[in-house]
């Protein structure tokens, strides 16, 4: 299948979860509630990260570009308007990342709206246990590792090609004509990513550190959530529940 065909499906997905979300009142609430705690998940997982100097730019990328609950329905049109596009014009790690971001997107509002059909279902628990009740019982966890690794990949992608002075050049080529096109949105998304993580390779080593630290957090969520659940969804695992309450600053 064709990059661009890739990424206009993906968005297409995404969309149609919109328009689910925009019939259904209670389940918008639910789906700002998730979204809600998601990011102060992530927010509490890497405060060290989010103050750090070196750190901080990369960490509100991720925060404020995957994990917010900002409404990114103009990126996401202007992003499949520009499929064919970015699929003649950039080079194949590029056209890679793209689809790569595309279907990761499409991936975690799936998710996400799965929890959010979970969330009533709790409705007598405090907002952090409904949080995980839905979390784990959506479960997935070949679906969540590969969310894990597709971030880590594009963020090493990213990190590589912010060395490249030619991509550079060309973002900023773009800038005006982006700008004209009503294509803004996504501009200032791909030149912040790469902003970004370019000031994060300037020193050596940082950038493996960001994303070896992102890796080693995530996975013991995911490992702390799943054996949990592998012992039983209702049978409780106080050292797991624990852990998860204090990444949730609850």
């Amino acid at each position: 299948m064709k990059a661009s065909k890739k990424i206009r499906d993906a968005m297409a997905r995404v969309d149609e979860l919109r328009r689910l979300t925009a019939d259904s009142p209670n389940l918008a609430s639910a789906l700002h509630a998730i979204k809600s705690w998601q990011s102060k998940r992530f927010a509490q997982t890497y405060q060290d990260l989010l103050e750090s100097e070196d750190y901080a730019g990369c960490a509100r990328f991720f925060l404020e570009e995957l994990y917010s609950e900002r409404n990114y329905s103009h990126r996401d049109a202007q992003f499949a308007k520009v499929a064919g596009a970015i699929e003649l014009t950039f080079p194949e790690n590029v056209i890679a990342v793209a689809v790569s971001l595309a279907e990761l997107h499409a991936t975690t509002e799936r998710l996400d709206h799965a929890m959010a059909s979970c969330w009533n279902h709790t409705n007598n628990a405090s907002p952090s246990e409904r949080y995980l009740d839905a979390w784990k019982s959506v479960g997935e966890p070949a679906i969540r590792h590969w969310q894990l690794q597709t971030v880590l990949h594009i963020g090493q992608t990213l990190a590589e090609l912010t060395q490249k002075r030619g991509l550079r050049l060309l973002l900023k080529m773009m800038r005006r004509p982006a700008e004209m096109a009503g294509l803004g949105d996504l501009q200032t998304f791909l030149e912040t990513g790469f902003e970004r993580f370019g000031r994060l390779t300037k020193t050596d080593g940082q950038a493996t550190h960001f994303l070896t630290t992102i890796r080693e957090r995530e996975m013991t969520w995911l490992n702390e959530q799943f054996g949990a659940t592998n012992a039983g969804h209702k049978a409780k695992n106080a050292q797991s529940d624990d852990w998860a309450f204090r990444a949730l600053g609850a």
